[in-house]
């Protein structure tokens, strides 16, 4: 009968010991991180919800809250003081922000291009035709889209009336156009049974992303990984969400509860059609992807408007490196 090895069974029972604590062990803790969005939970926010529905942020060692943001709320302003790690962004308010020292950066983008447009009664053949129309604007679209259309099309600021969010002085003077979301407005007018056509602008050279991740330089210095995987995870959110939008829009509508299944599959739809998330540069260089080209576009626009500083460095306000090796394709 053979002897029994002593050195071989201690080690043995080392091995089963150590696998033992460490399947007892606490895992590592998710980092916290909290994101607000530009505006109540919709489809547009979709990716977002997807990831978190689906559990990619619980993969990626993230816990994260996704906080609505609204007519009322200062993204950049609770970015900057630590009550968010990430806000869905907009290009102009980031160049503007380093035009006065703020340290914001574009890390990643949901859309290849603005999802803005005009909305208008269905007898208009084209923007250009708008020239000396009443136009319905926001007065924070002054200083970004509509110079664009000045410029473009000689519209002039005359032209410009107040819009409110409320659309029945646009269903009272069919005359009217404007500002819209391809999701929202259109949706609403189709509601009323009215006639409506809407008009991309992006369809005519206006140059930004669409819904924008934007963080802080101290957290891409202090906490690149972080950054990492919360970009990969939120895109991997749209690229899913895209093919199955289910489960994040059960968490859209528990967000917001006046968001409808209708609506909903009208923006999904509205997405799909205008290859929101896999247009242009996505098509090849995959979802969420932002260039120094595009960027260099954006700033150009805006210096040329007359609305940013030219010694602005607009190489400070984006970081491609989150995103440009991802190739997530949809």
């Amino acid at each position: 009968m053979a002897m029994k090895n002593p050195f071989r069974m201690m080690a043995t029972a080392l091995i089963g010991s150590l696998a033992l604590a460490a399947s007892i062990a606490p895992a590592r803790a998710a980092d916290k991180v909290t994101f607000l969005t530009s505006w109540f939970a919709q489809a547009e926010h979709g990716g977002f919800y997807q990831a978190k529905a689906t559990g990619l942020y619980d993969k990626a060692g993230l816990d994260v809250t996704i906080k609505m943001g609204g007519p009322q709320v200062n993204g950049t302003q609770l970015l900057l003081a630590g009550d968010a790690d990430f806000i869905m962004g907009y290009d102009i308010q980031v160049l503007k922000g380093r035009e006065q020292n703020l340290p914001l950066v574009t890390v990643a983008s949901s859309f290849q291009f603005d999802l803005q447009g005009i909305m208008t009664h269905d007898d208009v053949a084209d923007l250009a035709a708008l020239k000396g129309r009443p136009i319905l604007i926001a007065g924070s679209s002054r200083v970004t889209f509509w110079p664009w259309l000045r410029a473009k099309y000689g519209y002039t600021d005359d032209q410009i009336r107040p819009y409110t969010f409320n659309l029945q002085p646009f269903f009272a003077d069919k005359t009217m156009a404007q500002q819209a979301y391809p999701s929202s407005e259109p949706y609403q007018a189709e509601q009323q049974n009215e006639k409506v056509k809407f008009f991309l602008l992006a369809d005519g050279g206006y140059p930004p992303y669409g819904s924008t991740i934007v963080t802080t330089e101290k957290m891409i210095a202090e906490k690149p990984d972080l950054v990492a995987r919360f970009v990969k995870a939120s895109l991997e959110g749209w690229r899913d969400y895209m093919k199955d939008p289910a489960p994040a829009n059960a968490l859209i509508k528990a967000d917001n509860t006046k968001m409808t299944d209708g609506q909903i599959a009208f923006a999904v739809e509205k997405m799909k059609q205008m290859k929101a998330i896999d247009r242009g540069d996505a098509a090849t260089l995959g979802v969420g992807i932002i260039t120094a080209d595009r960027y260099k576009q954006i700033y150009d626009f805006l210096v040329a408007g007359g609305l940013l500083d030219p010694k602005v460095d607009w190489r400070k306000a984006f970081d491609d490196r989150f995103v440009k090796d991802l190739k997530i394709m949809n």
